[in-house]
């Protein structure tokens, strides 16, 4: 993000510091967390469609989580991890800002998760295992609202399924599974997608009316 934007974002965040203790935990640890620019963007469609459930199809550290319902007091999240390392930190990081009446964790695998024990949600966001992206969205899009929204994590995964030259046999395998799910999306007769070049990329799918 822009440094001369991310300073007014900084600004704006609640627990701002709390907040950057998490960014820096995931620089060094190498975990995976939503960037900046997109973490605003849907904090600001939560806000505009008034989201009150969401369910999140990777938790991480909590990173996300945490944003989403500190700058949207009234949503309810329940967001599923299998990483137990992982899990345990959210744990801890939801607990240290207190917002365990807001946030549901719950460890296990997403394509093994019993559907019945869930709800139905005003989002879905999804940004777990990037190969599985379309079992994710096929297994929970049934769970979304009439007028709720899907919205899928790193689609361009850092310029890789737009350049996929001189990438590893394993990282190519993975992107060309992203690029196929993203031309997955703009064959459902019954969802219409937008897609933003925020972070790396965001796809926003909703039912057409």
């Amino acid at each position: 993000m822009n440094i001369y934007l991310e300073q007014f974002n900084n600004e704006n965040e609640i627990d701002h510091e709390f907040f950057e203790k998490l960014r820096l935990y995931a620089l060094e640890n190498n975990v995976p967390i939503i960037k900046r620019d997109s973490l605003v963007l849907i904090q600001s469609i939560l806000k505009m469609v008034n989201a009150k459930t969401m369910l999140e199809v990777g938790t991480a550290i909590g990173y996300s989580a945490l944003a989403f319902v500190s700058s949207k007091k009234d949503l309810y999240i329940d967001t599923i991890e299998r990483n137990e390392i992982m899990y345990n930190e959210a744990v801890k990081n939801v607990n240290e800002l207190n917002m365990s009446k807001s946030i549901n964790l719950i460890f296990g695998d997403a394509l093994e998760v019993d559907n019945g024990t869930l709800k139905k949600y005003d989002v879905i966001f999804i940004d777990a295992a990037k190969a599985q992206y379309q079992k994710f969205f096929d297994k929970y899009a049934p769970l979304l609202h009439d007028n709720g929204i899907i919205l899928t994590d790193n689609i361009v995964f850092h310029g890789c399924v737009e350049n996929q030259e001189n990438l590893s046999k394993n990282v190519r395998s993975m992107v060309r599974k992203i690029d196929n799910y993203n031309h997955y999306l703009n064959t459902l007769s019954d969802y219409i997608t937008y897609y933003i070049d925020s972070g790396d990329g965001l796809a926003i799918t909703m039912r057409k009316k």
